[in-house]
């Protein structure tokens, strides 16, 4: 009998024991790539036309042609990817907090996304986003000091964390701190895996002179039907 899926890597971190798999779906015969940290399902390969839409929709909003990127959150790499396919992109900058999912894109296990660590555009950072948004250094020597865009996705929604110090990111002192860190005609990217939050788009537009949000949606071959996330745009 077939082994329902491969456990490529397996990793004790400091925020739990993260794993990555791959399981063939049975409906689509195709090689699907899921992340788990502890018991939760962080991401799935069947799931990215949202990722791939934070970074087509937030970089549409940039001006200029040159631009200097920031993603928060590496994952499995298609909002990473999907930013480098800008050709005015000529700097990249993916921070993330766990090692191993570092790796996994050195090491190019993921085909979707393999390329990625060594296009030389691209600098991987680990590190605690919202720590460094915070702090007096910012995201490394050799970096740009300012970004044209900001894309994130870490966490499920502004309301639901993946760590409780990720809270007040998401809170008006929080967004300030971030907004620092981009040009003066910078843009803010978000992704959710909930509708739009009106609670959150106010808090949104008392630090932003532009706020919109952007339903995405895509068939779920899990259901038979449609799902669908949330993109927050901000800007000055």
């Amino acid at each position: 009998m077939a082994l329902r899926f491969e456990e490529i890597d397996w990793q004790d971190t400091a925020r739990g024991e993260i794993s990555l798999r791959r399981r063939v779906d049975p409906t689509l015969g195709v090689d699907v790539y899921e992340v788990k940290l502890g018991e939760e399902f962080l991401m799935s390969s069947l799931f990215t036309v949202a990722e791939i839409e934070l970074a087509r929709i937030g970089l549409a909003q940039v001006t200029g042609d040159r631009i200097d990127v920031l993603v928060g959150g590496l994952g499995l790499g298609y909002t990473a990817v999907a930013a480098l396919a800008d050709p005015r992109v000529q700097t990249l900058t993916v921070v993330d907090a766990i090692a191993p999912v570092i790796n996994w894109h050195q090491r190019e296990l993921l085909p979707d996304t393999a390329g990625l660590a060594t296009d030389s555009r691209t600098h991987l950072l680990e590190g605690d986003f919202f720590a460094l948004v915070d702090g007096p250094v910012g995201f490394g020597a050799g970096r740009p000091d300012h970004y044209d865009a900001i894309l994130l996705d870490i966490d499920h929604t502004p309301r639901h964390v993946l760590h409780q110090s990720h809270s007040s990111f998401y809170l008006r002192e929080g967004l300030q701190s971030m907004r620092r860190h981009l040009k003066a005609n910078g843009v803010f990217a978000l992704w959710s895996d909930d509708p739009p939050d009106q609670e959150f788009l106010g808090v949104l537009s008392g630090v932003f002179a532009e706020v919109s949000t952007h339903v995405v949606s895509f068939p779920n071959p899990l259901t038979g039907g449609e799902s669908a996330n949330s993109v927050y745009v901000a800007s000055h």
